[in-house]
């Protein structure tokens, strides 16, 4: 079962370092832009993750094609796909062993959240983690 209770999240959102963004958009206009710098002011690391403009940067941070090139542990996969799309990434985030998955707001992928817990990693779906800090208080991430 996907996290919901407010302590899991908390806890997820605590221990977490490094969030690898899938879907990253280095357009103002898009919802991922925005929560991609609320979470680098919050102190994580947030590592955009889009094949359409890899090499590019978004808030300073190199985008990569796909999980597998970052080479650094990823606590989070955050993922901004749609609902079909949102498969792959989990697939790649068990492959490269990530701590977790998030599917954004709108993001709902039963069959894709069953292979994440399988794998042993913790899912969060259908929230964002915007939201959900400032919601639960969760303590800005020391540098």
């Amino acid at each position: 079962m996907p996290f919901t209770a407010d302590d899991e999240i908390r806890e997820l959102l605590t221990n977490a370092r490094t969030i690898a963004m899938v879907g990253a958009s280095d357009r103002p206009d898009r919802p991922s832009y925005g929560v991609m710098a609320m979470l680098q002011r919050h102190g994580y690391r947030v590592i955009p993750v889009n094949p359409q403009i890899t090499g590019e940067h978004i808030h300073g941070e190199f985008v990569f094609r796909e999980l597998a090139q970052i080479g650094v542990p990823i606590d989070i996969v955050d993922i901004f796909r749609r609902p079909l799309a949102a498969g792959e990434a989990v697939d790649e985030a068990i492959a490269v062993g990530a701590k977790a998955v998030w599917m954004q707001l709108g993001v709902i992928n039963h069959d894709a959240a069953a292979r994440a817990e399988a794998a042993g990693l913790k899912v969060v779906m259908d929230r964002c983690p915007a939201i959900d800090i400032p919601r639960l208080g969760v303590p800005r991430i020391a540098a």
